[in-house]
């Protein structure tokens, strides 16, 4: 598939040893053992992928995310050795895309790149269409999503989603008036199986979509939640 893919990890061997196996897998590998380094190379260089540590001794991942979430919308990939799920939640609602926890496998590491890439890769060449086959979108009470653009305006006004957020909102779209289990989701979206705290990471991503819908905490009008069954636009 290749890449080019900025790495962040102050664990010099971790960083080195994920740097081998990418750089054998066929991807461009941009490596750096402190956070600053690496936002000023973003300024420099294009990426199709991060994948961040969270403990850095000059700047957190928490903070590159947030950085990287103000322009750039491929996915980011975060490492930790915490296990808290505060912690884990944290990360998503400030963009990431995943979540690994040390220690991890090499391959794994290697695994979850190649579906987010996957994921990224197709986004784009949604979004390149030129229009020349029927536009597919969804209009909800203002809420306009265009699944062959990839596009989504709120009153008329164009929303920034990651391609993870834009599938989120077009699976319970195009399920208007269901009820879809968390389980439902995060098997359908992020393609893979449902464990125990992927509710968690559901949770997140959606509360980042309500953000951005800017959905009032206790009545959204979009997205809402069925206590105890799952999520629901209605």
């Amino acid at each position: 598939m290749g890449g080019k893919i900025l790495l962040v990890d102050d664990e010099q061997e971790i960083a080195d040893l994920l740097e081998v196996y990418l750089t054998n897998d066929g991807y461009e590998v941009k490596k750096f053992y402190l956070g600053q380094p690496a936002l000023d190379c973003l300024k420099e260089e294009d990426f199709d992928l991060a994948v961040l540590d969270v403990m850095l001794p000059d700047i957190d991942g928490f903070q590159i995310v947030q950085k990287i979430r103000e322009q750039y919308f491929f996915p980011v990939i975060m490492l930790t050795a915490k296990i808290e799920d505060v912690d884990k939640i944290t990360g998503l609602t400030l963009g990431a895309d995943d979540y690994i926890t040390k220690p991890f496998s090499p391959l794994e590491v290697v695994a979850r790149i190649k579906t987010q890439l996957r994921r990224f890769i197709k986004y784009n060449s949604q979004s390149e269409s030129n229009g020349t086959k029927h536009e597919e979108s969804i209009d909800i009470n203002g809420l306009i999503i265009n699944k062959t653009l990839h596009t989504t305006t709120l009153y008329g006004k164009e929303l920034s989603l990651t391609p993870l957020e834009f599938s989120i909102l077009w699976y319970l779209a195009e399920r208007r008036g269901e009820v879809v289990s968390a389980e439902n989701l995060f098997e359908a979206v992020w393609g893979e199986k449902y464990l125990q705290n992927s509710n968690n990471t559901v949770m997140a991503h959606i509360g980042r979509l309500r953000e951005k819908l800017k959905e009032p905490a206790r009545k959204p009008k979009f997205i809402k939640t069925v206590w105890g069954v799952g999520y629901k636009v209605e």
